[in-house]
């Protein structure tokens, strides 16, 4: 993108902009607990610090990038409204956050999308404009909303100040780890268009330089670790066909991929099945209910993808926003 400096930095979007964003939204989003398990210390050989932002306001993460992006804009343009496009996560946080500040939202989700998540982004006020995935264009819907109207895009993650907002929760797990008299020496991030990676590794790595930093992606889907190998955007070859729904963006953002190429980020992969066990494994050992895509970077450590025996490492349950049938099978698995 033409913003993108030579050397990778996003404008608008750094540590100053994480904190920045921390002070905007205080007392509008919850703290989320970061949690600890003496039993999976032992099942995995270190201490794991698990940031429960399936206990976030709507149930994921999202919500702290739509707003820290929302509050930032003038009050003629937050009385114009906002509109994003989104089938999950993304458009509960957006309208949890116009609800917040009080201003309109319009979220375009395909009629394919569950039930639930239609009449929660409905719940917190916002219109939704359904549209046929086989025949129309998310992003060309969307686009007429906003000529039409005067509204202003909050996309899910290529955005300097969505991708700040998201590095709150590096910002806390760090406050919290620091009161635990501990030191990360790893971070494992969920990662789809790369948002919530970029914000939490540039947290982290400010507080605890020379922090290991790995992403977790579907397996078969990783297109962030392609597009990190490659220097250049790259897209899942199909849509994403398992159970992670809320990682199965179509391509790796351009923004997050300029600021995870300044760390050296390993790329992981977690199998439907190892998510399923680390859902399972969540329920008895945290008491957190996780919803797949979430539970990546805990099924990745629990396979032994990583080696962190002796070490300290964190990561985050990013939502917990699943469908009773999909938990029941991880329960049973």
């Amino acid at each position: 993108m033409s913003d993108i400096h030579a050397d990778g930095a996003v404008p608008g979007f750094g540590i100053d902009a994480i904190h920045e964003a921390a002070r905007r939204l205080t007392g509008q989003v919850v703290r989320t607990p970061l949690l600890n398990s003496p039993m999976l210390d032992d099942l995995v050989g270190a201490r794991v610090l698990v940031k429960a932002e399936c206990l976030q306001l709507t149930g994921s993460f999202k919500v702290r990038g739509a707003l820290n992006a929302l509050l930032a804009l003038d009050e003629g343009a937050r009385r114009a409204g906002i509109v994003t496009y989104s089938a999950g996560n993304h458009g509960q946080g957006v309208a949890a956050a116009a609800r917040l500040a009080g201003c309109p939202a319009v979220i375009v989700m395909p009629s394919t999308a569950p039930r639930i998540k239609v009449d929660n982004c409905r719940w917190w006020g916002a219109e939704t404009v359904l549209y046929d995935p086989r025949t129309e264009d998310r992003e060309e819907i969307t686009r007429r909303i906003r000529e039409e109207r005067g509204m202003t895009l909050i996309p899910p993650f290529d955005h300097p100040r969505v991708m700040a907002g998201q590095g709150t929760v590096g910002l806390e797990i760090a406050e919290q780890a620091r009161q635990l008299g501990l030191t990360p020496d790893t971070v494992l991030v969920n990662c789809s268009g790369g948002g919530l990676a970029a914000g939490v590794i540039t947290a982290l790595d400010d507080a605890f330089p020379g922090l290991a930093h790995h992403i977790v992606e579907p397996a078969g889907f990783d297109k962030m670790a392609r597009s990190l190998a490659t220097g250049r955007v790259c897209a899942n070859p199909r849509p994403p066909g398992g159970l992670m729904d809320a990682l199965s963006g179509p391509a790796a953002g351009a923004r997050p991929l300029a600021v995870l190429r300044q760390y050296d980020v390993t790329g992981l992969t977690a199998t439907d099945q190892e998510v399923l066990a680390a859902m399972g494994t969540a329920h008895r050992l945290l008491k957190l209910v996780v919803e797949p895509g979430a539970a990546a970077s805990l099924a990745a450590l629990l396979s032994g993808k990583v080696d962190v025996r002796g070490g300290v490492v964190a990561l985050v349950a990013s939502g917990g926003n699943v469908d009773p049938s999909v938990y029941r099978e991880a329960l049973t698995d």
